[in-house]
């Protein structure tokens, strides 16, 4: 089944300065893969019987990279909402833990909310085997590390400042450095739509709203949407 995903702007690589971007532009997805990318009249025209998910007035982009994953997913907790302790990660909250099935909960909520702020893919290594578990089975890319940084020697958490465990890796980052991989014909459709900001702030004429995503595609599949 073909599916059109539509946005007032899209952005497939953010990334690369001089990578085109569209107004009123439109991603078709089949089945895991990205079939086309380009401006919604000509992918419509050339789909007529796919079905359409018109994000309006949004962004969308490539899903973005959590480099802090190591360190959200095995030492800080997430909370259960009938625990009534909030939802904010309990920092080292999981530090002495010895109870598997309780690594392998918090993780499975912190991914979730990670979702919620459009990351597609999280950084290791992953130790505790409940956690390996709770990454592969919720679709997110499972990164070796935290990858590159700003400059030489600098690891993608240092980026986020010593001991930082951000859900939202745009609370600190620009979309250009946060984004992991892009969106283009032939990969995995892997990407995230936003809230749109003011247009004037950001070079490039448009940036993500604060506060999280609109929605969020993993392979294909809608696995966030904000109600």
């Amino acid at each position: 089944m073909l599916t059109l995903h539509r946005a007032e702007f899209l952005l497939p690589d953010p990334a690369a300065p001089t990578a085109p971007s569209f107004a009123d532009g439109a991603v078709v997805v089949r089945g895991e893969l990205v079939e086309a990318v380009g401006p919604y009249a000509d992918l419509a025209a050339a789909h007529p019987s796919a079905r359409v998910r018109d994000w309006g007035r949004a962004l969308l982009a490539p899903g973005l990279r959590n480099p802090c994953g190591q360190r959200l997913l095995e030492r800080d907790y997430h909370p259960d909402p009938r625990e009534e302790i909030g939802v904010e990660p309990v920092v080292d909250g999981l530090v002495g833990c010895t109870d598997e099935a309780r690594y392998g909960a918090s993780a499975r909520r912190g991914l979730q909310r990670m979702l919620g702020f459009g990351v597609t893919a999280v950084a290791g290594p992953f130790a505790r085997p409940a956690v390996r578990t709770a990454v592969a089975r919720s679709g997110l890319v499972a990164l070796p590390g935290p990858g590159p940084g700003p400059g030489p020697g600098a690891s993608g958490a240092g980026e986020l400042g010593e001991g930082a465990g951000l859900l939202d890796p745009l609370a600190v980052l620009p979309l250009a450095r946060a984004v992991h991989g892009r969106v283009a014909a032939g990969g995995r459709a892997d990407f995230v739509v936003f809230p749109v900001a003011a247009e004037e702030a950001q070079e490039g004429g448009v940036r993500p709203a604060a506060g999280g995503c609109l929605a969020t595609v993993l392979a294909g599949r809608l696995v966030y949407r904000r109600r």
